[in-house]
């Protein structure tokens, strides 16, 4: 498992951000079955330059918590024996990994929001880690059906981890 982590922005969290990421990708990996070892790009910035990337990539002028890049398709979440998916399937010519992705986080969002909802910024920051790694392995909300499965996942895997509000 390989992630490339940066932090574009002045704000420096709790805990430490590395550690945190390697147990997320590599939990969130192995509840979805993934037979394949990652590779993810995680970014945090200001709440300036999320503001500005949600406004290209989205058309959404305002900033945002997090911004997910999957580089894979899939047919169903998580279907990694799909026509779709295996024509999508990027290798890692450097480690021999699947390049899952982008995941850009906002350190001021996640500051704010858990303030707002009352919990430690290790949840805020773990639970978008983890609703960021499901879009990447394929998860969406757009439709009623996609978010209540998407909800639910997200919530078994934030309890095995024993990360609560």
């Amino acid at each position: 498992m390989t992630i490339y982590f940066e932090n574009e922005s002045n704000i420096s969290f709790e805990f430490d951000e590395k550690k945190q990421l390697d147990l997320l990708v590599s939990y969130v990996t192995n509840f979805v079955k993934c037979p394949y070892e990652p590779e993810v790009s995680v970014t945090i910035v200001t709440k300036e330059r999320i503001h500005e990337m949600n406004y290209e990539y989205r058309q959404v002028d305002r900033p945002t918590d997090v911004l997910s890049f999957p580089m894979m398709e899939y047919e169903e979440p998580a279907d990694f024996e799909s026509d779709m998916f295996l024509r999508s399937l990027s290798v890692s010519p450097d480690t021999d990994e699947v390049i899952l992705g982008d995941i850009v986080l906002c350190a001021e969002v996640i500051c704010e929001q858990a303030k707002e909802y009352g919990h430690s910024e290790l949840r805020e920051f773990s639970f978008l880690v983890v609703h960021s790694m499901l879009h990447l392995f394929g998860y969406d909300h757009m439709e009623e059906e996609e978010r209540e499965q998407m909800e639910q996942t997200q919530r078994m895997i934030m309890e095995q981890l024993g990360i609560s509000r």
